[in-house]
Parts: structure tokens; C-alpha cells; sequence
């Protein structure tokens, strides 16, 4: 934390004389100044990725090294480098001294990681260093100490003396928030939450209370007296609690460089140094000239550090000299050009500039921290992440291309990629998209970053986020920037698919709680339903009229214009309420990609109110009277459930909120009781049945009692879980052929029940070719894809489907195509698919089922390689445009 207490300073705390080097042929005007960097390093348990209060066994290991020694915290090493004078020197003693840190941890079974903070949680106790002064720091300060579990990187250099050194801290003042830009690595604080901003460290850090730009001491006998005035008052303990942006170092003659996080990237730490030293020299040089340094109020310098810890390097910045705010690579670029000279002088105008370009191209390592929990949801990813960059001391590469299309570019060996929908096998956008590839090449990875960046922000700020399976907290729903496009003629032949199966399945759902012709004329056996999860004794309560009230159907694509659906979802499918939201992102962020002959989403909310208000019996509904049932806030899709409510002009309920009065559901409205005669069931039936109301009473009484009398009509019914049975799925074509008599229009993926014996046999012959999964499954959960499986875990899946055969089914492996994802750096392929969604409703009072394609569908990409694109397991999401053939959106 302050480098006046480190017992491996002594190579640092030499005399400040400077030395000339020969980096380059040009001459020299002046010595080079040398400088040093102190880097702290979170120890982290790699089993459970949290930190590890091991840094007392880490040193131990360590005891002949006198760079490493220890901090505040027992989770915490400091490492101090070697004084140097060039950068790439400086860039080869960080990479060395991470290198010794990481192979003594190893054997330990921990990692390093250099980061401002730790998203995953801490344990408990994180004890502090057992030193006497640390011990009355946790006494004097309380939480500030205990909450100590930051990590940052300070760079040093020589200056002439303490007064050189006070004067230059305030010269340099004005210019550091785009350093703590630079660095930015702590956006999670240690629950896991997302904190919003791409430093917390440094306001956790501010929180002390001898922080700021600089100390305002313009001389040392100045900062004498401050430093001894805070002593006296018992403000600080000791002057090591001087805790500036810049200040002078204790007992040796430099400057110290405090703003800026713990990086896992050495070359950004490289950046920052020679950035830092070129400051140093131009002040020195602004000094002998008689120039006073900017008069700056504490309370601006504090608002540009807070803007640099909330932006990072994906938003704006505030330049203190000028008073502007700029997007951050204008005023790092501005910064770094003005140092140009100095630069120049040093040798590292080259090193420099190639640095801030990849710098600004590759994006904060908070940004990419972001991004490696949008791919999967998971923190351990993060970690997992941080622990590989540091160990390299480099983050992902970049090749300094703005060729966004670069990893499509075809390669030579290379295997035969899956058909992309948007990027042809030579590399070259296909026509639909020729014009949206080209808009955002304009953009270019900085420009796109940005727009990202600002989605991001926004649906953190209007509560736009998912819950993940197994994870503790919700994440922003990810939305892509590059749209999915979907042409007129596909789409109408989506459509009439989609609304021909949501009719068979509605048929099929009728029949299966009533006479069950399907199974007496042998179409189906009707032992399928004894191992249907989702058939329910509830769903003979779901009334005389339409039961699937709202499909969703999951579609996937191998080549132009061939569509299956994967499975369907009857009982709560969510996602249109994503889809709306992210066309109105969209708009918003990307406005100039949008052609003409888009189908607008506006009218989906009406849709949808129609759709409910239809369903009630004994005439519509009114919108008082209908309702959004919902399990609350711990619901992954809470947000679309308010969303939805909102835009609909209805309510959205939990069972807390409801009650029932002689047969029928009420609820406050205005002050007073009022009934839903329509309720949108987007919970899980067990727990509405199971949940008590508002008077404390269990509600299965009384949902069967409205029911049974007509005054409720849930949407969609009760038991329509069956449909959504990965066995039932494979007998859709033969109930479009029997309810409907029509020959199906959409495909689906050739499938195998294993509980059939001559399935099973096949499905076990084949298991390293097929994806196998669960008939209950949703979400994902099961899935095993066979080529991509490990030879165990194909292995357990037999164990798994002999010791239980009828609970899994065999699937033809599809080749999902892909579709150009934004990764941060360029324009990569991931594997698509598209939820179209359907209403039924009875037509006019008749028994006549009407059945309507919503003009908004959710196509949602997955991870890297992976073919499991759903939104439970962290895929993200696409606008996606449906073209109209010309009819202006």
C-alpha cells in the first residue's frame, strides 16, 4: 500500500542520480530519469477462485526474494521491480517477477491475479498482516481497513528532491485520471455484484482520508507541515498514510504515480509508466521556466477521477486543462500526443504510441472482465480469466486491424466453418448485410465498443437483466450490436409453421386431458405420459377454450432458408420482452444500421392484451381485469414481467398480492378489491398452487375453485408442461397429421426415444455423434453434445441412459449456423438460434382458433464454440430484423 514500509524497496531507494542509455541513435538533450513499479497481486485459492489468506505461505516460499513482500492484507502480495531506465527492461522485470510469484504459487494450488478488486466472494475472516502498525490501522479505521481488499500499481520516478517533487505532483495533476482510465480492472466488488463503473478500487480507495489528486503542497517545507498537522491530529498514524494520486515517496527522491489499479496486462503498466515519466519531464521543464501549475479545485480533479473510474476506456472522460469531455480514446490520444516531445526525448515515442493503440483496441480489462461473464454468466470465469492474463503479464491479442471481419478471412488448412448467415466462406458479407457490415466497419472496434459499452450502461440503470442458472446474482441481459436478419420469405414460411404446430400442440393438449384419442387410435403410446414430467392432474382444470395461449418456438438453421424447430415451450417462454427491448437499444444506440422494410415490434404489447383479454370466458377481458402472475424479483425474467405489465397498460402480481372471494381471484386496485378474470402464468405452477395469498390462505383451493366455475382463466393452462417433453416433441409431426390433417411445414430434428429398446440401441452406438438430453430439461440442462463431449463424459451418459432409459432422448447433431458476434475486438462467428413466438385465440366469441406470429422474435447467440445458445446458460441476444419486402418499418 505505501512504499515507505516495503523491505524489498532497497532497490528502488537508491540515489536519484539518472543514467544516460544508447535506446536509440538520437541524441540526447538530457539524462533519462529511472523509475520503478510496485505491482500488488490478489492470492486466490484456485479451487474455489476466491482469495486466500496465503500470502504469509506464499512469501515463505519466496524468503530469498526481497521484491516480494507483504501488504495490509493477508490476500495481498506486493512485488517491487528493479530500477530501470528503459521501458522494454521494465516490461521484462515485471514479466520475471510475476513469473517467480506464479511458480511459487502453484505448488500451493493458488493463483495471481492483477486486478483492482476480486469479483468472487471473500471468506469470512481476511485477517490483516500481523505487524503492529497494520494491527492499529484495523483498530483506527475500522471498515476501511477491513474492506482493504483492493490491489493497485504504483510507478516511481527520480526527481531532484522533495521540493522538485512537490511541485511536479502538482504540475502533473491535471493529467492523471486517463492513467486510472487506462488501468481500470475492478468492476465487481466482492458479492459479485457489478458495480457499474470500471474502478471500484479507486473509490473504495477514496474513501481514506488523505486521497485526491495531489496534496496542494507546492514546496517540501509545506508538505512537511500538512503531512505533520494530519499527524498531530490523529488524522493519519504515521506520514506512510499519505495516500495522493501523486505524491512524493518517503526517505527517497521520486515521485510517486498512485491512481492507477493492479492490470494484468505488464504492457499497460509499461504505458502508464512511460506516460508517467514523460509528465515528470515536461514538468520539471514547465517548472525551470517559471510556469505555475494549473489552478485546479479538488472538487474538479475529483469528478474527472470519478469519470475516469466510471468510464474506463469505453465512455467519456473529462480533460482538466480544457474543461472538455471526450470519448476516452480522444483524450487519451490528445494526452499522449501532447508528451509527444518528451517522449521522443526518452526513446519511447514508438514503444508509446504502438502501446496506446492496442491499448485503445483491445479495451479495459474491466470491459473484458464484463465480457467473460456475458459469455457464460459465470464468475469463475472472470477469475479464471484474470489468473491467465496476469500469468502471461498480457491480455488477449491484438492484431491492430480495424478489419472487423478479420477471423472470417478464409485460411489455408483451415476446417470447414458452419454456414454463417451473414458472412460468406471468402469472407464477404452477403447482400442483406453488405450494408450493415459496412456501417459498422465505419464505426470501427472503438466506435462499436463505445455503442457497447453504452447499452450496457443503460440496461444496468433500467434493471434489463437475466438471472442464470446457479447464479447468486442477475447480469445484464446481453444484446449484441450486429442484427439478425430474417427475410420476408422465410419468415412467412416460419410463420405458417409455427402457428400450424402451436395449433396441433393445442389440439394435442386438449386431447390429452380429455378423451385421449391420440393414444386410442395409436398414434401416440399413452405411456409417454407416465413419463412426462410436465403432465399434471391440474391440467384437467384448463377450461373449454384454447389452452396454449402463448407458444414459443426454438428454431435453428443449417443453410439458406432450412429451419427446424428444436423443441417447443408451452408452459411460461419468455424472451419477447427481451426482444422489444433490444430493438428499442438498438435504435437508440445504432441508429444509422437501420434500413427501411423492417417489421416494426410496437404493436407486440397490444398483441399480447388481445391475446389475454381473449381468453377470458364469458366475454374479454378489460385490461383491469387481466394480470401478469409472477414469482417476484427472484424471478430470472422479472424485468420482462414489469417490462411487459408497463407496456400493456396491466399489472404484474405475486401470490402475496392476490387473494380469493367467493370463487374468484381479487386484488387491491385503486384502494379497492377488484377481480382477474385473466392471469398470464409466467411462474411455475407448483408454486403458484403451493404459494399462500395476501390473507395467508394457500391458494390451490381456490385457483381450483375459480377454474372450475369459469372466472379465471390462466394464461397459458396449468399442465401444459407436457408439451415442452422432449419425448412428446418427437410426436408433433404425427399430431399435425392427425388433429389438423395437414402435412407438417416446418421440419424438425430426426430424434430417438431411448426408453424404445431399437432407439436406445441405436442412440447408444452413436452417442459420440448424437446430442443427447433429458425429457425434462429446459434451459439447457443435460444437454451433452457428443462430438464436443469429453470420451468421460460420453461414458457417464451411457451409465446415465441404461440405468434410466425412458428419461432421454437422442437428437441428430444440427450444424447450427452461425451469425457475426461484437466480442470487444472484432466480428467472430457464434452459433445462433431464433424464438419465434405464437398466440392463439378464439376468433369473435366462436370456436374458431385464430393463430398469430408476433412481428418480434428473440435470436439469442452462445458462447465461443459453444452450440448451446439459450439465455439459463449465458447466451446472449439480437435484434432481430424481419423483413417486410419493402413496406417501411
Amino acid at each position: 500500500m505505501d512504499r515507505a514500509r516495503s523491505s524489498g524497496q532497497a532497490q528502488t531507494r537508491q540515489s536519484p542520480q539518472t543514467t544516460q542509455t544508447t535506446q536509440t541513435s538520437q541524441p540526447r538533450t538530457r539524462p533519462i530519469r529511472r523509475l520503478g513499479v510496485e505491482e500488488e497481486f490478489h492470492v486466490v485459492d484456485l479451487t474455489t477462485r476466491r482469495l486466500a489468506a496465503k500470502a504469509p505461505e506464499l512469501l515463505e516460499a519466496l524468503a530469498d526474494r526481497t521484491e516480494y513482500v507483504a501488504e495490509l492484507q493477508q490476500c495481498v502480495v506486493e512485488v517491487n521491480s528493479a530500477v530501470v531506465t528503459d521501458l522494454d527492461e521494465l516490461r521484462d522485470e515485471l514479466l520475471r517477477c510475476r513469473e517467480g510469484l506464479v511458480q511459487a504459487a502453484t505448488p500451493l494450488g493458488l493463483g495471481i491475479v492483477a486486478a483492482g478488486s476480486l469479483p468472487l466472494l471473500v471468506p469470512d475472516e481476511i485477517d490483516v498482516t500481523e505487524t503492529p502498525r497494520y494491527r492499529r490501522m484495523l483498530a483506527d479505521y475500522q471498515l476501511l481497513t477491513r474492506e482493504q481488499l483492493i490491489c493497485g500499481s504504483q510507478v516511481h520516478v527520480d526527481v531532484a528532491d522533495l521540493d522538485e517533487a512537490c511541485l511536479v505532483a502538482e504540475h502533473v495533476a491535471p493529467d492523471l485520471p486517463p492513467l486510472l482510465a487506462l488501468s481500470a480492472s475492478s468492476p465487481y466488488w466482492s458479492d459479485g455484484d457489478d458495480t457499474g463503473y470500471a474502478s471500484v478500487r479507486s473509490l473504495v480507495w477514496s474513501r481514506w482520508p488523505t486521497t485526491g489528486l495531489s496534496s496542494g503542497a507546492r514546496s517540501a517545507a509545506e508538505f512537511d507541515r500538512l503531512v505533520a498537522n494530519l499527524v498531530d491530529t490523529g488524522v493519519i498514524s504515521d506520514p506512510g498514510m499519505i495516500y495522493f494520486d501523486v505524491r512524493p515517496a518517503a526517505r527517497i527522491s521520486t515521485i510517486e504515480l498512485r491512481i492507477c489499479d493492479s492490470c494484468p496486462s505488464t504492457d499497460t503498466i509499461v504505458l502508464v509508466a512511460g506516460l508517467f515519466r514523460a509528465m515528470v519531464d515536461r514538468a520539471v521543464e514547465t517548472i525551470a521556466a517559471g510556469v505555475p501549475p494549473l489552478d485546479l479545485a479538488p472538487v474538479v480533479g475529483r469528478a474527472a477521477s470519478w469519470r475516469a473510474a466510471r468510464s474506463g476506456l469505453e465512455g467519456d472522460l473529462v480533460d482538466l486543462r480544457s474543461g472538455r469531455t471526450a470519448p476516452a480514446p480522444e483524450i487519451i490520444r490528445d494526452l499522449v500526443a501532447s508528451l509527444e516531445p518528451w517522449l521522443r526525448a526518452n526513446g519511447d515515442w514508438e514503444l508509446v504510441d504502438g502501446l496506446t493503440t492496442a491499448a485503445l483496441l483491445r479495451g479495459s480489462s474491466a470491459a473484458r472482465q464484463r465480457r467473460a461473464r456475458r459469455r457464460r454468466g459465470r464468475l469463475t470465469d472472470v477469475v479464471d480469466q484474470l489468473i491467465a492474463e496476469t500469468a502471461r503479464g498480457v491480455a488477449a491479442p491484438v492484431d491492430g486491424t480495424e478489419d472487423l471481419l478479420e477471423s472470417y478471412r478464409p485460411r489455408e488448412g483451415a476446417a470447414p466453418a458452419a454456414y454463417d448467415e451473414a458472412v460468406d466462406e471468402t469472407g464477404t458479407p452477403r447482400p442483406p448485410y453488405a450494408d450493415v457490415v459496412a456501417a459498422f466497419q465505419r464505426l470501427g472496434t472503438r466506435g462499436l465498443r463505445q455503442r457497447d459499452y453504452a447499452i450496457v450502461d443503460l440496461q444496468r440503470a433500467d434493471g434489463l437483466t437475466f438471472r442464470l442458472r446457479d447464479q447468486p446474482q442477475p447480469q445484464v441481459f446481453p444484446v449484441d450490436l450486429i442484427p439478425r436478419i430474417v427475410s420476408a420469405s422465410d419468415w412467412e414460411h416460419i410463420s405458417a409453421g409455427g402457428e400450424q404446430r402451436a395449433r396441433a400442440l393445442d389440439a394435442f393438449l386438449r386431447d390429452c386431458y380429455g378423451e385421449g384419442a391420440i393414444f386410442a387410435d395409436g398414434v401416440m403410446p399413452r405411456e409417454l405420459l407416465d413419463r412426462a414430467p410436465g403432465y399434471r392432474s391440474s391440467g384437467r382444470l384448463g377450461g373449454p377454450g384454447v389452452r396454449n395461449h402463448v407458444s414459443g418456438l426454438d428454431l435453428v438453421s443449417d443453410g439458406p432458408g432450412r429451419w427446424r424447430v428444436l423443441e417447443d415451450n408451452l408452459r411460461v417462454p419468455s424472451g419477447v420482452g427481451y426482444a422489444i427491448a433490444a430493438r428499442a437499444l438498438m435504435r437508440r444506440f445504432v441508429p444509422e444500421v437501420f434500413p427501411r422494410g423492417i417489421r416494426p415490434v410496437r404493436p407486440v404489447p397490444e398483441l399480447l392484451r388481445d391475446t389475454l383479454s381473449a381468453a377470458a370466458q364469458g366475454g374479454a377481458a378489460e385490461p383491469g381485469e387481466i394480470a401478469i402472475l409472477s414469482s417476484g424479483p427472484t424471478d430470472s425474467a422479472w424485468p420482462e414481467h414489469t417490462g411487459l405489465a408497463e407496456a400493456m397498460g396491466v399489472d404484474v402480481l405475486t401470490p402475496s398480492q392476490v387473494w380469493f372471494e367467493d370463487g374468484r381471484l381479487m386484488r387491491q386496485r385503486a384502494g379497492r378489491p377488484a377481480q382477474v378474470r385473466v392471469a398470464y402464468l409466467r411462474m411455475d405452477e407448483d408454486l403458484l398452487l403451493s404459494a399462500g395469498g395476501r390473507d395467508g390462505r394457500p391458494l390451490r383451493a381456490g385457483v381450483i375453485e375459480a377454474l372450475h366455475r369459469g372466472t379465471l382463466t390462466l394464461a397459458n393452462a396449468l399442465g401444459n408442461g407436457v408439451g415442452d417433453d422432449k419425448a412428446v416433441y418427437t410426436f408433433v409431426p404425427h399430431m399435425v397429421r392427425y388433429y389438423l390433417g395437414e402435412e407438417p411445414i416446418l421440419d424438425q430434428v430426426p430424434s430417438w426415444l431411448c426408453a424404445d429398446a431399437d432407439s436406445r440401441e441405436h442412440v447408444l452406438d452413436h452417442l459420440g455423434e448424437l446430442v443427447t438430453k433429458p425429457i425434462d430439461g429446459h434451459g439447457g440442462l443435460g444437454v451433452l453434445i457428443g462430438p464436443d463431449a469429453t470420451s468421460a463424459q460420453v461414458a457417464e451418459r451411457r451409465r446415465e441412459i441404461l440405468a434410466n432409459p425412458e428419461r432421454y432422448i437422442g437428437q441428430e447433431l444440427v450444424d447450427l449456423s452461425t451469425h457475426p458476434t461484437f466480442d470487444g475486438n472484432a466480428l467472430r462467428p457464434r452459433h445462433v438460434d431464433l424464438r419465434v413466438f405464437v398466440h392463439l385465440r378464439r376468433r369473435g366469441g366462436t370456436r374458431e382458433t385464430e393463430a398469430i406470429t408476433m412481428p418480434a422474435a428473440l435470436s439469442r447467440s452462445g458462447a465461443e464454440g459453444s452450440k448451446i445458445v439459450n439465455s439459463s446458460a449465458g447466451g446472449g441476444s439480437k435484434d432481430t430484423w424481419i423483413m417486410t419486402d419493402g413496406e417501411e418499418r
